[in-house]
């Protein structure tokens, strides 16, 4: 009974073992590699591994991708796989890409087994590319504008791409935009040397936000074309419009691609031939000034303006050209400076006429007062004949005795004599001191009066502004009223009395010190 026990155990450790055997045999699956980020592979880079079962009734097995296959992808029915991903896979805003494959094994004892991994596709960035670009040929003294060609700059990954300058291949005053656009004027000197030998630009292409570079050159060339000359007009326009007396001034630099040396000539026609030649001034080979002056008669009355049309043009050595037209307006204008000058001659005229009557009163004032003293002196030494009656006989002389005088007298042979013996002072011989005494008191009167209206006169007008006040003409025509005197044949003034003296502006600047007179220098730059 013991043995048939023992035995019983033995059996069930043995039956138990070759079911655990059989248990782990049919367990049939797959490995996977047991690296390190094993399923991590970047763009372009290529990924290797092999698959491996375990348990199953069977060693012979055969391997399949059952889903998630993608070109490229190489897998054999031994477990081996191999895959390169493509640069689009992963992009610079998504780095990384996941892609999941399922993965079946089966053995001949139809004993099958799956499993599904997830390969991590990290981006790579690349460097951008610069193809052939076509040469920049540029102008002489002209802004010249190159924008490289978009389709020239390459970056396979759609990056967002800058252009950074090489500054030590740029040329003097030459710019380059970091989108690609340069820049440049080139000086007289800078174009005849490029004209000889081209410059080459070196530049960067840097794409965002990886900052790969790739290297681009470009050739500058002095343009072989012949291209018209063209002008440059300071200040810019097609009309202008002046005033007779003020000056145009037109300011042109001329510019030829293929050089200022090219140029041939520069000049103007135009419909008005009162324009002169004259006005277009030459001041470098590539620069004139139109300056012109229209005077008052340029504009002929009754019109109140005149249009015409100047056409400037450059002409080149190969006979290209260019013109510019404008249209001037000239507006008829009121000579300042001849309407000022008249007006000044008439308040001079007028103060002239006030200095002349001045003299000629002050010239009667000496006369009258020589004859007052001389009257004043007759009652001592002076007699006359007051009256005659009958017949004169006779002439002779006759002594008069008198007890203060003895005088001699005429005595008149006739019917009745008649002598005086003293000449009371009342009197001059046919005029009476005392008519002497009002007019001398008149003319000095006048004279004071005169004087006093011309310093008035004189000092109100004596500026430019204030003779152009309407009421100029009036006050002159009142202050000429002044001037004439009633009374003259009882002042006794000689109507044909011509001054001795010179009316010099001195002169007259004496009699009436607030008188102004109008420069010479003045006058002459006005007119």
């Amino acid at each position: 009974m013991r043995y048939s026990v023992q035995f019983f155990v033995l059996l069930l450790f043995v039956s138990t073992t070759l079911l655990r055997a059989q248990d782990n045999r049919t367990n049939f699956q797959i490995e996977l590699p047991s690296e390190p980020n094993w399923n991590t592979v970047q763009e372009g880079s290529r990924i290797e591994f092999r698959l491996k079962t375990t348990g199953g009734k069977s060693d012979s097995v055969k391997y399949v991708i059952m889903q998630g296959l993608v070109e490229g992808m190489v897998f054999d029915s031994t477990g081996h796989f191999g895959w390169v991903p493509s640069y689009e896979m992963a992009d610079r805003t998504n780095t990384q890409k996941s892609v999941q494959i399922i993965f079946e094994a089966r053995n001949k004892q139809n004993e099958t087994a799956t499993r599904s991994i997830e390969l991590k596709v990290v981006h790579v960035n690349r460097p951008p590319r610069v193809e052939e670009l076509k040469p920049f040929y540029v102008q002489n003294r002209t802004q010249n504008i190159y924008r490289i060609d978009a389709n020239a700059l390459k970056d396979d990954d759609g990056d967002p791409l800058v252009v950074i300058p090489v500054a030590e291949t740029m040329p003097e005053g030459a710019k380059l935009t970091s989108a690609g656009e340069l820049t440049w004027h080139p000086s007289l000197t800078q174009f005849n040397n490029l004209k000889t030998s081209p410059v080459f630009i070196d530049f960067l292409v840097e794409d965002q936000p990886g900052k790969a570079r790739a290297k681009g050159r470009l050739k500058i060339e002095a343009t072989q074309m012949d291209l018209p000359p063209s002008i440059i007009q300071v200040p810019k326009g097609e009309y202008f419009k002046s005033k007779e007396n003020a000056t145009v001034n037109l300011k042109f630099f001329l510019s030829d691609p293929n050089g200022d040396d090219d140029i041939s000539a520069f000049d103007f026609v135009t419909d008005n031939p009162d324009v002169p030649a004259s006005t277009l001034v030459r001041n470098t080979p590539n620069q004139y000034e139109f300056i012109w002056t229209p005077n008052y008669d340029f504009v002929k009355d009754p019109h109140d303006s005149l249009s015409f049309t100047i056409t400037f043009f450059v002409i080149d050595k190969e006979q290209n050209r260019d013109e510019q037209k404008i249209r001037f307006n000239i507006v008829n204008a009121i000579n300042e400076a001849e309407k000022d000058r008249q007006l000044y001659d008439l308040y001079r005229a007028a103060l002239v006429d006030a200095w002349n009557l001045v003299t000629q009163l002050s010239e009667k004032e000496q006369e009258l007062k020589r004859s007052y003293l001389k009257a004043k002196k007759g009652k001592k030494n002076r007699s006359m004949v007051n009256a005659g009656l009958g017949a004169t006989t006779g002439l002779s002389p006759a002594v008069i005795k008198a007890p203060q005088t003895k005088s001699i007298v005429s005595a008149i042979g006739g019917t009745t004599i008649v002598t005086i013996g003293a000449l009371e002072a009342a009197e001059v011989i046919g005029k009476p001191l005392r008519d002497l005494l009002d007019r001398y008191n008149y003319v000095l009167e006048k004279k004071i009066e005169i004087q006093s209206k011309g310093d008035v006169f004189a000092r109100e007008y004596a500026l430019k502004a204030s003779r152009r006040q309407g009421d100029f003409a009036k006050k002159r025509d009142e202050f000429k009223a002044a001037l004439s005197i009633k009374g003259l044949v009882t002042l006794d003034l000689d109507a044909g009395w011509e001054n001795k003296k010179e009316a010099t502006d001195k002169a007259i600047g004496r009699a009436f010190k607030d008188f102004t007179p109008l420069e010479v220098t003045n006058r002459a730059r006005q007119q």
